[in-house]
């Protein structure tokens, strides 16, 4: 890495609140260790390879639309061999704890405000600037469609976030192991591009570590600008908000010595996988532009100048550079002092609402409606087997 890069990581590591952690060194970096980029999906790649290219997949989407809730039969009409698959892997390792997971959703209840914004806003707009994540999304089939996309990537964070995520009656559970279909369908797929094969810097996309990075953005991140912004949260609070992800990395298909054990390890592992890796590319700005465009279609009672700062206010400026968001200081400095003080009265911190704290909680209930499932309250977005890449690609 040259020393400019390495500056601009530090910063932006700084922005992000991973600093210091910067020196601490992954769980897997030893020699006797895998290497988590170097992992996939084995079994079910093999299984999608083969519905894909036999022309299956389209009929097993639609024996999947149905299976919605945890614990939803199985569909009959699916494949013996992808049927016998998830009848083992959609299930909760032994290792969960549901009192940890029931924490976790109260939690996720409490602070639903934050993590509309963060899980949306955040995390969303930063995985344009993931450069392996930007460029399969945007020569994969869901890059073409942001809209879409951007809903079935929130209602899986959605799902995460519901009260009965994990429970018989809730959907989590099955929005990723369907999700994890869909990942071996892009393995698959992606490769067959000479679109993203020109661009990327890895012979398949979404490895163990790549998902790894994504949770970083997500969970990891989350987590810190919690902190950050100094939203109450007991130490079982925390601890509970990492285990559901623990749990989900886990139904993802992560191997389990991956994840991390700690919010401490969490944070040094996104110092090394997470942080440096952040830079722009021409795909990543162009899905950042659709994302925040689709702000146009609905009224989320601020200007587009708002939406912008509130980007840099998140990310930092240097990801607000990178993406070209134009600057609209009056904006800034309604953010900077209006948002602490939003949360502050929120938390029972302060006795009046503050000024512009209608602004602010109608922005971020608007944002979150956006996302899921295109601006409607229906209660799941369907998850398809993707059969192509990227028209064109």
């Amino acid at each position: 890495m040259s020393n400019l890069s390495r500056r601009n990581a530090i910063s932006l590591g700084v922005a992000l609140g991973l600093a210091s952690a910067a020196s601490a060194v992954p769980a897997w970096a030893s020699t006797a260790a895998p290497d988590p980029w170097w992992v996939w999906d084995d079994e079910v790649d093999a299984l999608m390879a083969g519905l894909v290219d036999g022309g299956r997949v389209p009929a097993v989407n639609t024996a999947l639309r149905s299976w919605v809730d945890n614990d939803d039969p199985l569909p009959s009409g699916l494949p013996a061999d992808l049927a016998a698959w998830l009848q083992r892997v959609n299930r909760l390792p032994s290792w969960a704890d549901p009192a940890k997971l029931r924490r976790a959703a109260d939690f996720n209840r409490r602070k639903d405000t934050y993590l509309f914004l963060l899980y949306g806003l955040g995390s969303g707009i930063m995985s344009t600037v993931i450069p392996r994540e930007a460029r399969s999304v945007y020569w994969s089939a869901g890059g073409a469609d942001m809209q879409d996309r951007a809903a079935k990537t929130f209602t899986f964070g959605y799902d995460l976030s519901d009260l009965n995520a994990f429970q018989p009656s809730g959907q989590f559970v099955v929005t990723a192991t369907k999700t994890r279909l869909v990942h071996a369908a892009v393995r698959h797929l992606l490769p067959q591009s000479a679109h993203w094969r020109a661009v990327a810097d890895e012979r398949i996309p979404i490895s163990n570590g790549d998902i790894l990075v994504t949770f970083h953005s997500l969970g990891t991140f989350v987590h810190r600008k919690l902190r950050e912004w100094h939203v109450p949260m007991s130490a079982a609070d925390e601890a509970a908000f990492l285990h559901q992800w623990q749990v989900a990395m886990h139904l993802l298909g992560v191997r389990d010595e991956f994840i991390p054990q700690t919010w401490a390890a969490a944070d040094a592992q996104s110092a090394q996988v997470l942080t440096p890796l952040l830079a722009p590319t021409p795909e990543g700005k162009e899905l950042a532009a659709d994302l925040l465009g689709l702000t146009a279609q609905i009224d989320l009672g601020v200007t587009r100048g708002f939406l912008n700062e509130f980007v840099r206010y998140v990310l930092s400026n240097e990801v607000g550079d990178w993406l070209g968001l134009p600057r609209d200081y009056a904006a800034a400095t309604l953010i900077r002092t209006g948002w602490p003080a939003y949360i502050a009265f929120r938390e029972g911190l302060l006795p009046i609402a503050p000024a512009g704290f209608y602004l602010f909680d109608q922005f971020v209930r608007a944002l979150a409606m956006l996302f899921l499932n295109k601006g409607t309250s229906s209660t799941s977005t369907p998850i398809t087997i993707p059969t192509g890449n990227r028209p064109g690609a």
